[in-house]
């Protein structure tokens, strides 16, 4: 018994502190994951949503400790205790969530091993078994240091636990899993290969047939059945490959620019999954940071779920330069644990990732300007109107005779108006009047 206690013991330990550093690596991600639980599709208890990243910190911080605490032998009763209590909360999750379908990835590995609700269920069974075995064995986990070095150590390992949470958040987890990491390329990520495996679905259709509901099931195709057709349920039992990039975009409400902007040359992409919900910090750093971008000849855009009101709202409070582009909400959470978050990207390509704290850091060398000629169709451009150097309102120019009228100038390189100064609009309209 005292052998097999010690093997579950190391077992235990070693996955609690793996999969514990793996969150509090991305304590933003679980959180996100345990708002999905929280949400009112899985189990409905939406008032700890406000509360997911405290709780996602305390979890994954409690999580490494106890696996700490039992490879060195700390506390073996409080210890094994908080395992037995933990690994029961967590397995009841992961069956209901395999049962019912509600989470497709528990985010017990976070986005290093993911896993599906039925393989997480799987290894908590058998986490289960093992801090059984801890339980009814408890008496022979004995400390591997004095009293002293087990309380230093204890101590030690939660103020490390606290200081790598606190500096994963303010800056971005120190190990990027995603993929959208530094090197990788999202148009790549989002291909689908042909001899892919194909998704695999069970169609379970209900007729009513003289007077008695029947199910027929297919792959797919609507059954040939001599009765009154009242519903179906579908079954996904292979979801087939899963592209790495999903539900990717840059797009406005017409037109998709996904491929065009993934294929610049020198794309700066500012991501805020919610406009409302940014850091007002960090999009008071923006404007400096963003200028500058633009005078350096990179292209610079924003990806948002946000709706007009709150991109244009955001455009004019801040005096910002670049247009917003419509994303997924969970793909932009995805792409960077920051809001705002900034990437560089040359053709699709991931360079530099930062969070808006180190945005000083990202490295801006001078490139080769590009036009944008999409501009006018993404937006309405916020022109200047100059009449012989004088700024007039839209109205007063369009009732300017033709005749009267010496030339015309147009400005729409952004960085050609900021370097007349002029900051608060897109393009500059120059009329010079014929003098009499």
């Amino acid at each position: 018994m005292k052998y097999i206690v010690n093997i579950s013991r190391i077992l235990v330990g070693v996955l609690f502190i793996i999969s514990g550093f793996v969150k509090l690596n991305d304590p933003l991600g679980f959180s996100y994951k345990l708002e999905e639980y929280f949400s009112a599709d899985v189990l409905n208890i939406t008032f700890l949503e406000p509360y997911a990243l405290a709780i996602a910190i305390f979890v994954v911080i409690f999580e490494v400790i106890l696996g700490i605490f039992l490879l060195i032998g700390y506390k073996p009763k409080f210890t094994v205790w908080s395992l037995l209590g933990m690994i029961v909360f967590f397995t009841f999750l992961t069956f209901y969530s395999a049962y019912f379908e509600k989470v497709k990835d528990c985010g017990c590995f976070g986005d290093a091993i993911p896993l599906t609700p039925w393989e997480s269920f799987s290894k908590d069974v058998i986490l289960l078994v093992l801090i059984l075995i801890l339980f009814f064995g408890v008496k022979y986990i004995k400390p591997i240091l004095r009293p002293f070095g087990l309380t230093v150590v204890a101590l030690f390992s939660f103020i490390a636990c606290l200081w790598f949470g606190y500096h994963v958040l303010m800056h971005l987890p120190s190990i990027d899993f995603r993929a959208y990491a530094v090197g990788k390329n999202i148009m790549k990520g989002m291909i689908i290969p042909e001899d892919a495996p194909k998704p695999i679905q069970r169609f379970t259709w209900t007729f009513n047939v003289n007077g008695e509901e029947k199910d027929f099931v297919t792959d797919g195709s609507y059954p040939e059945v001599d009765g009154e057709y009242v519903g179906v349920e579908t079954k996904i039992i292979d979801a087939g490959y899963d592209p790495p990039v999903k539900d990717f975009s840059i797009e406005t409400m017409d037109e998709d620019f996904t491929e065009y902007y993934l294929n610049e040359d020198h794309l700066i992409m500012i991501a805020m999954y919610n406009l409302d919900k940014a850091e007002k910090d960090g999009v008071v750093k923006l404007k400096a940071f963003s200028d500058e971008a633009l005078r350096k000849g990179y292209t610079v855009i924003g990806l948002t779920a946000s709706g007009e009101d709150a991109k244009q709202h955001m455009k004019e409070q801040y005096k910002l330069h670049f247009d917003f582009f419509l994303c997924d909400e969970k793909a932009i959470k995805t792409i960077v644990r920051s809001s705002p978050g900034i990437l560089k990207l040359e053709k699709g390509t991931v360079i530099q990732k930062v969070h808006w704290n180190d945005l000083e850091d990202m490295d801006l060398p001078e490139v080769a300007r590009k036009a944008e000629p999409l501009k006018e169709k993404v937006v309405d451009e916020r022109i200047l109107y100059l009449v012989d150097g004088e700024p007039y309102e839209k109205s007063y120019v369009d009732n300017i005779a033709p005749d009267v009228i010496e030339s015309v100038n147009v400005i729409k390189d952004t960085t050609l108006v900021r370097e007349k100064g002029v900051t608060d609009f897109d393009s500059i309209i120059e009329i010079i009047l014929k003098k009499e």
